[in-house]
């Protein structure tokens, strides 16, 4: 099956299998403390040009959001966040379970939060009766495939910082925004000013696994309890870690992403030719959003696996992944031309 459903579907990327076949040898020292975490956590420190961070290294997203949060909270605080987070609707009330924190969610129509959105939440501080506002939560790309620019990143960061708040990078996506802009993973991150961040792998060609930084050392001093705590320490860590090494130093993250997005690229622009299919938002990663008549959409869904986004419009999400061909967009335009004529 070839689909277009989401990131998640797709395959893990050869050389990223071939790192775990290489690690399933002899015996090595459980929890992390092996040479392919070493290595692994050296990797993301050069990417950093830090070597005085700690990378830690879990099993999936919802698990480093969580750990992240954790890292920064008090069950007396809020976070802010848009309606679309993952951590408000695709964690399963996970971060504010593991916090106790309230979510404040703020709409957006494009997944984006802004210094003058951001705004409007923060008061209450030092009011025993309100929680009280403590981290900006932004996706990087958001759900809704757009990008956080570093200015912006930057504005959101100094606005925490005024407040004496933190600024936590979901960074799923984190790959197809630093190919989509021609930055580094540092230029997104450090420069911006971000506090916490995570890294996915995940969805952009490893078999399973996050990674979770922290940039400042008050985040970072628990995060192996809070790891623990949540489940996500891996007792055979090198089959986790050993994915990382060549993702990393052989710049395999960057090049799935940019796969990823040149084939969003392409499919959008193919889409775009329909006069029956509109596209809603910006295409600045590897997803499209769009809303095509439901006649049409129930017959692509009979050959095809994707989500319906937001059924009281009929909008509809595609996702590319690392190991999206051109055929499998060619035949997908194909049929949809065969529906639309």
């Amino acid at each position: 099956m070839r689909s277009f459903g989401s990131d998640n579907n797709s395959g893990v990327h050869p050389r990223i299998m071939d790192a775990i076949v290489e690690s399933n040898t002899n015996h090595a020292i459980g929890y992390g403390d092996d040479n392919w975490t070493r290595r692994a956590e050296q990797a993301m420190q050069t990417l950093l040009e830090d070597d005085s961070i700690t990378p830690y290294f879990v099993f999936n997203g919802t698990g480093a959001n969580v750990i992240a949060l954790q890292a920064c909270l008090s069950s007396f605080h809020s976070i802010i966040c848009a309606t679309t987070a993952h951590i408000a609707v695709d964690e399963c009330g996970a971060p504010s379970k593991l916090t106790g924190c309230v979510l404040k969610e703020i709409p957006t129509t494009d997944g984006k939060l802004t210094p003058k959105l951001v705004a409007t939440q923060l008061h209450g501080f030092g009011f025993e009766h309100a929680s009280q506002p403590k981290v900006i939560a932004i996706s990087q790309t958001t759900e809704l495939g757009t990008l956080y620019t570093p200015q912006e990143i930057k504005a959101l960061a100094n606005l925490a910082h005024q407040h004496n708040m933190y600024l936590f990078m979901d960074g799923t996506r984190l790959s197809n925004a630093c190919a989509i802009t021609n930055c580094t993973i540092k230029e997104m991150t450090v420069d911006c000013g971000v506090d916490i961040f995570t890294m996915g792998g995940t969805k952009n060609g490893l078999m399973m696994g996050e990674v979770l930084v922290a940039l400042r050392p008050e985040l970072e001093k628990n995060l192996k309890y809070y790891r623990k705590q949540t489940t996500q320490l891996y007792s055979k860590m090198r089959y986790l870690t050993a994915q990382f090494i060549p993702y990393l130093s052989e710049n395999i993250w960057l090049q799935n992403a940019q796969k990823s997005n040149d084939a969003a690229k392409l499919l959008a622009s193919e889409m775009k030719k329909f006069d029956c299919i509109e596209i809603t938002q910006k295409v600045e990663s590897n997803s499209i959003f769009f809303i095509i008549p439901k006649e049409i959409s129930d017959k692509l869904l009979e050959r095809y696996f994707f989500y319906e986004w937001d059924a009281a419009r009929h909008e509809m999400r595609l996702v590319c992944s690392w190991d999206t061909t051109q055929e499998d967009i060619s035949e997908f335009i194909s049929y949809l031309k065969e529906l639309t004529t």
